[in-house]
């Protein structure tokens, strides 16, 4: 049985009207083109937020954790400042001031004589020293204390 138009329709009509039952290739197209536009700037989006992190990445330790940290705030908080301060602080080289210190200590520790890898066995001895020294008046004042106490009661 052959379909025919109804009498009041053109009888010209535009190529993205389909028939009843057919599938309507257009609105299949226009999804797939939407899908994929959607997970294009969402992974332009994702690459963008990432660069702070990414620039930190070659600097110290310290600075790439707080980069990072700052980054997943801005994620979370929607709040783009956050991102703003990753991004300048990834761009600023902070100064190394640890290997300057450590310089320093080392030379510290020639003028006084002390060999470099006595400061770790040396300090277990110290503590265990010191808390000697403060258990044992601890210990004579409790005795004292002991013995005054009946002697009261």
């Amino acid at each position: 049985m052959s379909e025919s138009l109804h009498p009041s329709a053109p009888h010209d009509l535009p190529g993205f009207i389909t028939a009843p039952g057919d599938t309507d290739v257009l609105m299949v197209v226009v999804g797939i083109i939407l899908v994929g536009s959607i997970l294009m700037v969402g992974n332009l989006y994702l690459h963008l937020h990432t660069l702070p992190e990414r620039m930190a990445h070659k600097s110290q330790k310290l600075q790439f954790e707080i980069v990072a940290v700052l980054g997943l705030l801005a994620l979370f908080t929607h709040n783009h400042l956050f991102w703003v301060i990753g991004l300048f602080l990834a761009m600023v080289d902070l100064p190394d001031f640890s290997t300057p210190l450590r310089s320093i200590a080392g030379s510290v520790d020639k003028i006084a004589g002390v060999p470099p890898g006595d400061e770790a066995t040396e300090l277990p001895s110290e503590s265990a020293a010191h808390a000697a020294a403060a258990e044992a008046p601890d210990a004579t004042k409790v005795g004292a204390a002991k013995s005054e106490v009946p002697s009261h009661a």
